[in-house]
Protein backbone atom coordinates (compact mmCIF):
# COMPACT_ATOMS: atom_id res chain seq x y z
CA UNK A 1 0.00 0.00 0.00
CA UNK A 2 3.14 2.72 0.47
CA UNK A 3 3.56 1.98 -3.14
CA UNK A 4 0.16 3.11 -4.19
CA UNK A 5 0.19 6.17 -2.31
CA UNK A 6 3.31 7.55 -3.85
CA UNK A 7 2.22 6.18 -7.01
CA UNK A 8 2.02 9.53 -9.39
CA UNK A 9 -0.31 8.17 -12.09
CA UNK A 10 -2.95 7.07 -9.43
CA UNK A 11 -2.83 10.56 -8.49
CA UNK A 12 -3.34 11.85 -11.75
CA UNK A 13 -6.38 9.57 -12.13
CA UNK A 14 -8.02 10.70 -9.45
CA UNK A 15 -7.43 14.34 -10.20
CA UNK A 16 -8.74 14.27 -14.13
CA UNK A 17 -11.49 12.33 -13.19
CA UNK A 18 -12.40 14.43 -10.48
CA UNK A 19 -12.10 17.10 -13.13
CA UNK A 20 -14.17 15.20 -15.66
CA UNK A 21 -16.96 15.17 -13.15
CA UNK A 22 -17.06 18.79 -11.85
CA UNK A 23 -18.85 19.86 -15.79
CA UNK A 24 -21.73 16.82 -15.06
CA UNK A 25 -25.02 17.56 -15.31
CA UNK A 26 -26.82 17.66 -12.35
CA UNK A 27 -30.43 16.12 -11.73
CA UNK A 28 -33.52 18.02 -10.79
CA UNK A 29 -36.86 16.71 -10.78
CA UNK A 30 -40.03 18.32 -12.88
CA UNK A 31 -43.31 16.86 -11.70
CA UNK A 32 -46.20 17.39 -13.95
CA UNK A 33 -48.84 18.69 -11.18
CA UNK A 34 -52.52 19.00 -12.23
CA UNK A 35 -52.23 21.13 -15.57
CA UNK A 36 -54.93 23.60 -14.47
CA UNK A 37 -53.19 26.38 -15.68
CA UNK A 38 -53.13 24.94 -19.37
CA UNK A 39 -56.95 25.20 -19.03
CA UNK A 40 -57.59 28.38 -17.76
CA UNK A 41 -58.52 31.31 -20.06
CA UNK A 42 -56.06 32.92 -21.79
CA UNK A 43 -54.89 36.45 -20.23
CA UNK A 44 -56.02 39.11 -22.52
CA UNK A 45 -52.54 41.28 -22.48
CA UNK A 46 -50.39 37.94 -23.05
CA UNK A 47 -52.68 37.27 -26.18
CA UNK A 48 -52.63 40.44 -27.78
CA UNK A 49 -49.23 40.56 -27.11
CA UNK A 50 -48.41 36.98 -28.88
CA UNK A 51 -50.63 37.62 -31.57
CA UNK A 52 -49.46 40.82 -32.60
CA UNK A 53 -45.80 39.17 -32.65
CA UNK A 54 -46.90 35.69 -34.42
CA UNK A 55 -44.42 35.40 -37.18
CA UNK A 56 -45.80 33.13 -39.64
CA UNK A 57 -45.73 33.30 -43.62
CA UNK A 58 -49.53 32.55 -44.41
CA UNK A 59 -50.81 34.83 -40.86
CA UNK A 60 -51.15 38.14 -40.57
CA UNK A 61 -50.42 39.44 -37.27
CA UNK A 62 -53.66 41.04 -35.52
CA UNK A 63 -54.23 42.35 -32.10
CA UNK A 64 -56.91 40.00 -30.61
CA UNK A 65 -59.11 40.53 -28.18
CA UNK A 66 -61.94 37.71 -27.57
CA UNK A 67 -64.41 40.27 -26.52
CA UNK A 68 -64.81 41.48 -29.85
CA UNK A 69 -66.08 39.14 -33.41
CA UNK A 70 -63.04 37.20 -34.83
CA UNK A 71 -62.35 37.00 -38.02
CA UNK A 72 -60.55 33.51 -40.25
CA UNK A 73 -57.08 35.20 -39.52
CA UNK A 74 -57.65 36.02 -36.03
CA UNK A 75 -59.09 32.70 -35.34
CA UNK A 76 -56.08 30.62 -37.19
CA UNK A 77 -53.66 33.02 -34.74
CA UNK A 78 -55.89 31.42 -31.85
CA UNK A 79 -55.55 28.22 -33.13
CA UNK A 80 -51.14 28.75 -33.91
CA UNK A 81 -50.91 30.02 -30.33
CA UNK A 82 -53.34 28.02 -28.14
CA UNK A 83 -54.19 24.48 -29.18
CA UNK A 84 -52.26 21.63 -26.95
CA UNK A 85 -51.53 19.65 -29.56
CA UNK A 86 -49.24 22.40 -31.35
CA UNK A 87 -47.42 22.82 -27.73
CA UNK A 88 -47.17 19.31 -27.57
CA UNK A 89 -45.34 19.27 -30.85
CA UNK A 90 -43.51 22.21 -30.40
CA UNK A 91 -41.91 20.26 -27.20
CA UNK A 92 -40.89 17.22 -29.62
CA UNK A 93 -38.63 20.16 -32.05
CA UNK A 94 -36.61 20.45 -29.21
CA UNK A 95 -35.70 17.16 -28.71
CA UNK A 96 -34.70 16.96 -32.29
CA UNK A 97 -32.73 19.99 -31.81
CA UNK A 98 -31.16 18.22 -28.60
CA UNK A 99 -30.19 15.33 -31.12
CA UNK A 100 -28.99 17.56 -33.23
CA UNK A 101 -26.47 19.41 -30.55
CA UNK A 102 -25.85 15.79 -29.36
CA UNK A 103 -24.46 14.45 -32.89
CA UNK A 104 -21.93 17.93 -33.41
CA UNK A 105 -20.37 16.64 -29.42
CA UNK A 106 -16.69 14.48 -29.95
CA UNK A 107 -17.05 11.48 -28.70
CA UNK A 108 -15.27 10.99 -24.84
CA UNK A 109 -12.25 8.47 -24.45
CA UNK A 110 -12.94 5.74 -22.38
CA UNK A 111 -10.86 4.71 -19.50
CA UNK A 112 -10.00 2.17 -16.96
CA UNK A 113 -7.77 1.72 -13.99
CA UNK A 114 -6.81 -1.82 -12.12
CA UNK A 115 -5.20 -2.68 -9.01
CA UNK A 116 -4.06 -6.29 -7.12
CA UNK A 117 -3.20 -6.71 -3.76
CA UNK A 118 -0.22 -8.82 -3.06
CA UNK A 119 -1.30 -11.01 -0.35
CA UNK A 120 1.70 -13.46 -0.68
CA UNK A 121 4.87 -14.32 -2.43
CA UNK A 122 8.62 -12.74 -2.76
CA UNK A 123 7.69 -10.08 -4.40
CA UNK A 124 6.80 -6.58 -1.78
CA UNK A 125 4.88 -4.73 -4.45
CA UNK A 126 1.04 -4.16 -5.68
CA UNK A 127 0.40 -4.48 -9.19
CA UNK A 128 -1.53 -1.88 -10.95
CA UNK A 129 -2.47 -0.99 -14.74
CA UNK A 130 -4.60 1.59 -16.40
CA UNK A 131 -5.47 2.54 -20.03
CA UNK A 132 -6.70 5.48 -21.95
CA UNK A 133 -9.04 4.39 -25.89
CA UNK A 134 -10.63 6.55 -28.01
CA UNK A 135 -13.43 4.48 -30.28
CA UNK A 136 -12.41 5.92 -33.82
CA UNK A 137 -15.73 4.51 -35.62
CA UNK A 138 -17.49 7.11 -34.10
CA UNK A 139 -15.12 10.02 -35.05
CA UNK A 140 -15.15 8.43 -38.59
CA UNK A 141 -18.92 8.50 -38.71
CA UNK A 142 -19.83 11.92 -36.63
CA UNK A 143 -20.09 13.83 -40.21
CA UNK A 144 -22.53 11.16 -41.94
CA UNK A 145 -24.48 10.85 -38.36
CA UNK A 146 -24.60 15.12 -37.69
CA UNK A 147 -26.18 15.63 -41.57
CA UNK A 148 -29.00 12.75 -40.43
CA UNK A 149 -29.40 14.76 -37.44
CA UNK A 150 -29.72 18.24 -39.53
CA UNK A 151 -32.05 16.48 -41.99
CA UNK A 152 -34.43 14.88 -38.82
CA UNK A 153 -34.52 18.27 -36.99
CA UNK A 154 -35.09 19.78 -40.48
CA UNK A 155 -37.78 17.66 -40.95
CA UNK A 156 -39.88 17.93 -37.37
CA UNK A 157 -39.88 21.61 -37.91
CA UNK A 158 -41.71 21.63 -41.20
CA UNK A 159 -43.85 18.80 -39.47
CA UNK A 160 -44.85 20.74 -37.02
CA UNK A 161 -45.54 23.75 -39.73
CA UNK A 162 -48.24 21.33 -41.23
CA UNK A 163 -49.47 20.57 -38.43
CA UNK A 164 -49.86 24.31 -37.73
CA UNK A 165 -51.32 25.02 -41.24
CA UNK A 166 -53.67 21.91 -41.15
CA UNK A 167 -54.78 23.17 -37.19
CA UNK A 168 -55.56 26.52 -38.24
CA UNK A 169 -57.65 25.63 -41.50
CA UNK A 170 -59.12 22.91 -39.46
CA UNK A 171 -60.48 26.29 -37.04
CA UNK A 172 -61.41 28.23 -40.05
CA UNK A 173 -63.60 25.65 -41.43
CA UNK A 174 -65.49 25.71 -37.73
CA UNK A 175 -66.25 29.16 -38.07
CA UNK A 176 -67.83 28.41 -41.50
CA UNK A 177 -69.48 25.76 -40.55
CA UNK A 178 -70.73 27.69 -37.58
CA UNK A 179 -72.02 30.93 -39.27
CA UNK A 180 -73.78 29.05 -41.62
CA UNK A 181 -75.45 26.86 -39.08
CA UNK A 182 -76.34 29.80 -37.14
CA UNK A 183 -78.02 30.82 -40.32
CA UNK A 184 -80.20 27.36 -41.02
CA UNK A 185 -81.26 27.28 -37.52
CA UNK A 186 -82.53 31.35 -37.83
CA UNK A 187 -84.63 29.89 -40.63
CA UNK A 188 -85.40 26.19 -39.22
CA UNK A 189 -86.49 28.28 -35.82
CA UNK A 190 -88.75 30.36 -38.07
CA UNK A 191 -90.12 27.45 -40.17
CA UNK A 192 -90.79 25.43 -36.85
CA UNK A 193 -92.94 28.27 -35.62
CA UNK A 194 -94.61 28.42 -38.90
CA UNK A 195 -95.23 24.87 -38.89
CA UNK A 196 -96.43 24.82 -35.53
CA UNK A 197 -99.12 27.75 -36.08
CA UNK A 198 -100.94 26.12 -39.29
CA UNK A 199 -101.07 22.66 -37.44
CA UNK A 200 -102.74 24.49 -34.58
CA UNK A 201 -105.30 26.30 -36.54
CA UNK A 202 -105.80 23.03 -38.22
CA UNK A 203 -106.40 21.67 -35.07
CA UNK A 204 -108.77 24.24 -34.02
CA UNK A 205 -110.73 24.08 -37.28
CA UNK A 206 -110.81 20.30 -37.41
CA UNK A 207 -112.48 20.71 -33.80
CA UNK A 208 -115.06 22.96 -35.26
CA UNK A 209 -115.38 20.06 -38.29
CA UNK A 210 -114.54 22.27 -41.00
CA UNK A 211 -111.53 20.09 -42.41
CA UNK A 212 -111.32 16.57 -42.22
CA UNK A 213 -108.43 14.58 -40.42
CA UNK A 214 -105.98 13.94 -43.46
CA UNK A 215 -105.17 17.72 -43.40
CA UNK A 216 -104.59 17.70 -40.23
CA UNK A 217 -102.43 15.03 -40.40
CA UNK A 218 -100.22 16.46 -42.92
CA UNK A 219 -99.58 19.38 -40.90
CA UNK A 220 -98.37 17.35 -38.24
CA UNK A 221 -96.00 15.15 -39.51
CA UNK A 222 -94.80 18.60 -41.31
CA UNK A 223 -94.58 20.29 -38.07
CA UNK A 224 -92.40 17.29 -36.98
CA UNK A 225 -90.53 17.33 -39.81
CA UNK A 226 -89.39 20.86 -39.23
CA UNK A 227 -88.63 20.37 -35.63
CA UNK A 228 -86.29 17.43 -35.92
CA UNK A 229 -84.62 19.80 -38.75
CA UNK A 230 -83.98 22.27 -36.46
CA UNK A 231 -82.55 19.89 -33.60
CA UNK A 232 -80.68 18.06 -35.83
CA UNK A 233 -79.36 21.70 -37.01
CA UNK A 234 -78.80 22.92 -33.21
CA UNK A 235 -77.12 19.68 -32.82
CA UNK A 236 -74.29 20.17 -35.29
CA UNK A 237 -73.69 23.93 -34.35
CA UNK A 238 -73.09 23.17 -30.66
CA UNK A 239 -71.05 20.13 -31.66
CA UNK A 240 -69.02 22.82 -34.02
CA UNK A 241 -68.44 25.27 -31.39
CA UNK A 242 -67.46 22.91 -29.19
CA UNK A 243 -64.76 21.59 -31.76
CA UNK A 244 -63.62 25.43 -32.11
CA UNK A 245 -63.11 26.01 -28.54
CA UNK A 246 -60.97 22.83 -28.09
CA UNK A 247 -58.80 23.30 -31.50
CA UNK A 248 -58.41 27.34 -30.22
CA UNK A 249 -57.43 25.59 -26.72
CA UNK A 250 -60.44 27.43 -24.90
CA UNK A 251 -62.50 26.36 -21.73
CA UNK A 252 -65.71 24.54 -22.62
CA UNK A 253 -68.55 27.15 -22.90
CA UNK A 254 -66.44 29.61 -23.66
CA UNK A 255 -68.75 32.28 -25.74
CA UNK A 256 -67.14 33.66 -28.64
CA UNK A 257 -68.14 36.02 -31.27
CA UNK A 258 -67.24 35.17 -34.92
CA UNK A 259 -67.11 37.43 -38.41
CA UNK A 260 -67.80 36.34 -41.77
CA UNK A 261 -64.89 36.72 -44.83
CA UNK A 262 -65.31 37.86 -48.27
CA UNK A 263 -65.58 34.75 -50.75
CA UNK A 264 -62.64 34.61 -53.05
CA UNK A 265 -63.55 34.20 -56.91
CA UNK A 266 -60.05 33.00 -58.42
CA UNK A 267 -60.26 31.03 -61.63
CA UNK A 268 -58.91 28.00 -61.04
CA UNK A 269 -56.10 26.24 -63.04
CA UNK A 270 -55.48 22.29 -61.15
CA UNK A 271 -52.43 21.63 -62.76
CA UNK A 272 -50.65 25.08 -61.65
CA UNK A 273 -52.25 24.63 -57.81
CA UNK A 274 -49.85 21.10 -57.84
CA UNK A 275 -47.12 23.19 -58.48
CA UNK A 276 -47.91 25.82 -56.09
CA UNK A 277 -48.30 22.51 -53.75
CA UNK A 278 -45.03 20.91 -54.64
CA UNK A 279 -43.46 24.36 -54.13
CA UNK A 280 -45.21 25.14 -50.87
CA UNK A 281 -46.55 22.00 -49.06
CA UNK A 282 -44.25 21.96 -45.82
CA UNK A 283 -45.47 18.05 -45.54
CA UNK A 284 -44.28 17.48 -48.79
CA UNK A 285 -40.96 19.37 -47.62
CA UNK A 286 -40.78 17.21 -44.32
CA UNK A 287 -40.90 13.91 -46.43
CA UNK A 288 -38.22 15.08 -48.80
CA UNK A 289 -36.11 15.96 -45.37
CA UNK A 290 -36.74 12.64 -44.45
CA UNK A 291 -35.59 11.08 -47.32
CA UNK A 292 -32.67 13.26 -47.49
CA UNK A 293 -32.14 11.83 -43.14
CA UNK A 294 -32.42 8.31 -44.80
CA UNK A 295 -29.70 9.15 -47.28
CA UNK A 296 -27.50 9.46 -44.59
CA UNK A 297 -28.45 6.56 -43.05
CA UNK A 298 -27.57 4.50 -45.92
CA UNK A 299 -24.07 6.38 -45.95
CA UNK A 300 -23.46 5.71 -42.55
CA UNK A 301 -24.80 1.75 -42.69
CA UNK A 302 -22.21 1.04 -45.43
CA UNK A 303 -19.34 3.23 -43.62
CA UNK A 304 -20.22 0.37 -41.21
CA UNK A 305 -19.28 -2.07 -42.74
CA UNK A 306 -15.63 -1.08 -42.72
CA UNK A 307 -13.65 -2.62 -39.67
CA UNK A 308 -14.57 -0.10 -36.41
CA UNK A 309 -10.98 1.05 -35.40
CA UNK A 310 -9.92 1.66 -31.40
CA UNK A 311 -6.87 3.32 -30.46
CA UNK A 312 -5.28 2.87 -26.70
CA UNK A 313 -2.39 3.75 -24.24
CA UNK A 314 -1.84 1.42 -21.39
CA UNK A 315 0.52 1.50 -18.67
CA UNK A 316 1.36 -0.63 -15.51
CA UNK A 317 3.66 -1.85 -12.87
CA UNK A 318 3.84 -5.63 -11.90
CA UNK A 319 4.69 -6.73 -8.43
CA UNK A 320 8.27 -6.69 -9.14
CA UNK A 321 8.60 -2.86 -10.09
CA UNK A 322 8.78 -3.10 -13.29
CA UNK A 323 7.25 -0.74 -15.21
CA UNK A 324 5.02 -0.80 -18.65
CA UNK A 325 3.93 1.44 -21.05
CA UNK A 326 2.92 0.72 -24.96
CA UNK A 327 -0.26 0.64 -27.09
CA UNK A 328 -3.62 -1.27 -28.14
CA UNK A 329 -5.45 -1.26 -31.20
CA UNK A 330 -8.66 -2.95 -31.79
CA UNK A 331 -10.85 -3.47 -34.55
CA UNK A 332 -12.93 -6.01 -36.42
CA UNK A 333 -13.04 -8.36 -39.13
CA UNK A 334 -15.42 -8.12 -42.14
CA UNK A 335 -15.29 -11.58 -42.77
CA UNK A 336 -19.25 -12.75 -42.75
CA UNK A 337 -21.49 -9.88 -41.53
CA UNK A 338 -19.86 -6.73 -43.22
CA UNK A 339 -22.84 -4.86 -42.08
CA UNK A 340 -25.12 -6.51 -45.01
CA UNK A 341 -28.25 -6.71 -43.16
CA UNK A 342 -27.85 -3.04 -42.20
CA UNK A 343 -27.15 -1.70 -45.44
CA UNK A 344 -29.81 -4.07 -46.96
CA UNK A 345 -32.57 -2.32 -44.21
CA UNK A 346 -31.69 0.98 -44.72
CA UNK A 347 -32.13 0.75 -48.57
CA UNK A 348 -35.33 -0.69 -48.34
CA UNK A 349 -36.37 2.14 -46.15
CA UNK A 350 -35.10 4.48 -48.67
CA UNK A 351 -37.01 2.98 -51.50
CA UNK A 352 -40.03 3.11 -49.00
CA UNK A 353 -40.18 6.47 -48.42
CA UNK A 354 -39.18 7.34 -52.00
CA UNK A 355 -42.90 5.65 -53.17
CA UNK A 356 -44.13 6.99 -49.90
CA UNK A 357 -43.47 10.35 -51.36
CA UNK A 358 -44.38 9.86 -54.95
CA UNK A 359 -47.70 8.78 -53.05
CA UNK A 360 -48.48 11.69 -51.50
CA UNK A 361 -48.03 13.62 -54.69
CA UNK A 362 -50.61 11.48 -56.35
CA UNK A 363 -53.13 12.00 -53.80
CA UNK A 364 -52.23 15.75 -53.95
CA UNK A 365 -53.06 16.14 -57.35
CA UNK A 366 -56.44 14.04 -57.53
CA UNK A 367 -57.26 15.98 -54.36
CA UNK A 368 -56.65 19.83 -55.82
CA UNK A 369 -58.70 18.69 -59.33
CA UNK A 370 -61.47 16.87 -56.92
CA UNK A 371 -61.61 20.45 -54.74
CA UNK A 372 -61.42 22.58 -58.01
CA UNK A 373 -64.30 20.54 -59.49
CA UNK A 374 -66.64 20.53 -55.93
CA UNK A 375 -66.02 24.64 -55.99
CA UNK A 376 -67.67 24.62 -59.92
CA UNK A 377 -70.29 22.96 -58.80
CA UNK A 378 -70.63 24.85 -55.79
CA UNK A 379 -70.45 28.43 -57.50
CA UNK A 380 -73.39 26.70 -60.15
CA UNK A 381 -75.39 26.15 -57.26
CA UNK A 382 -75.22 29.56 -55.58
CA UNK A 383 -75.61 31.37 -58.60
CA UNK A 384 -78.82 29.38 -59.79
CA UNK A 385 -80.18 29.77 -56.08
CA UNK A 386 -79.34 33.20 -55.98
CA UNK A 387 -81.78 33.56 -59.58
CA UNK A 388 -84.63 31.63 -58.36
CA UNK A 389 -84.61 33.57 -54.55
CA UNK A 390 -85.91 37.06 -55.60
CA UNK A 391 -89.17 35.95 -57.60
CA UNK A 392 -89.82 33.79 -54.22
CA UNK A 393 -89.42 36.48 -52.39
CA UNK A 394 -92.01 38.29 -53.91
CA UNK A 395 -94.33 35.69 -54.63
CA UNK A 396 -94.22 34.98 -50.89
CA UNK A 397 -94.81 38.61 -49.88
CA UNK A 398 -97.62 38.87 -52.54
CA UNK A 399 -99.32 35.61 -50.48
CA UNK A 400 -98.65 37.47 -47.24
CA UNK A 401 -100.53 40.58 -48.33
CA UNK A 402 -103.22 38.21 -49.94
CA UNK A 403 -103.56 36.31 -46.77
CA UNK A 404 -104.00 39.39 -45.11
CA UNK A 405 -106.51 40.76 -47.21
CA UNK A 406 -108.40 37.46 -46.93
CA UNK A 407 -108.37 36.68 -50.51
CA UNK A 408 -105.68 33.29 -49.39
CA UNK A 409 -105.70 30.46 -47.04
CA UNK A 410 -103.12 31.14 -44.36
CA UNK A 411 -101.89 27.52 -45.56
CA UNK A 412 -100.99 28.86 -48.80
CA UNK A 413 -99.35 31.67 -47.74
CA UNK A 414 -97.33 29.75 -44.81
CA UNK A 415 -96.30 27.50 -48.31
CA UNK A 416 -95.08 30.00 -50.16
CA UNK A 417 -93.07 31.30 -47.17
CA UNK A 418 -91.42 27.80 -46.41
CA UNK A 419 -90.23 27.59 -49.81
CA UNK A 420 -88.72 30.36 -49.78
CA UNK A 421 -87.32 29.15 -46.68
CA UNK A 422 -86.01 25.85 -48.38
CA UNK A 423 -83.99 27.63 -51.23
CA UNK A 424 -82.44 30.18 -48.73
CA UNK A 425 -81.49 26.88 -46.81
CA UNK A 426 -80.02 25.59 -49.95
CA UNK A 427 -78.21 28.96 -51.09
CA UNK A 428 -76.84 28.76 -46.89
CA UNK A 429 -75.51 25.09 -47.28
CA UNK A 430 -74.27 26.30 -51.04
CA UNK A 431 -72.45 28.83 -49.89
CA UNK A 432 -71.06 27.27 -46.86
CA UNK A 433 -69.82 23.91 -48.92
CA UNK A 434 -68.21 26.50 -50.87
CA UNK A 435 -66.26 28.18 -48.34
CA UNK A 436 -65.41 24.69 -46.68
CA UNK A 437 -63.69 23.48 -50.05
CA UNK A 438 -61.77 26.97 -50.92
CA UNK A 439 -60.68 25.93 -47.31
CA UNK A 440 -59.56 22.74 -48.21
CA UNK A 441 -57.65 23.87 -50.90
CA UNK A 442 -56.07 26.15 -49.35
CA UNK A 443 -54.90 23.93 -47.10
CA UNK A 444 -54.06 21.31 -50.31
CA UNK A 445 -51.65 24.17 -52.02
CA UNK A 446 -49.88 24.79 -48.70
CA UNK A 447 -51.07 28.23 -48.82
CA UNK A 448 -53.40 30.85 -48.39
CA UNK A 449 -55.09 32.27 -51.59
CA UNK A 450 -54.17 35.83 -51.28
CA UNK A 451 -50.57 34.95 -51.96
CA UNK A 452 -51.22 31.77 -55.37
CA UNK A 453 -50.52 34.81 -57.77
CA UNK A 454 -47.42 36.09 -55.97
CA UNK A 455 -45.89 32.76 -55.07
CA UNK A 456 -46.94 31.74 -59.10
Amino acid sequence: MPGLRRSPQLAACLAATAFALSGCATYRPAPLGDGAAALDPPSAAVLRTQSAAIDRPWLTPTTIDLDRPLDANAVAVLAVLRNPDLKAQRAQMGVSDAQAFAARLLPDPSFSFSYDRLLSGPDDLDQFGSALAQDLALLRDRKVIAQQNRAHATQVRLDLAWAEWQTAGAARLQVVRILALEEQVALGQASSADAQSLLTASLRASMRGDVTADPVQANRLAALDAADKLRTNQLALATARGELRRLLGLPPGMKLMLTDSPAANELLDPARLFALAQHRRPDLQALRAGYEAQEASVHKAVLDQFPTLSLGMQGSRDSTGNQFLGGAVNFTLPLWNRNRGGIAVEKATRTALKYEYEARLAQTRSDITAAVEGIALARHSIEDLSLQIPALERYAKGAANATARGDLSQATATTAQQTLRDRQGQLSVARQALAEQMIALELLTGAPITTWDRDQ
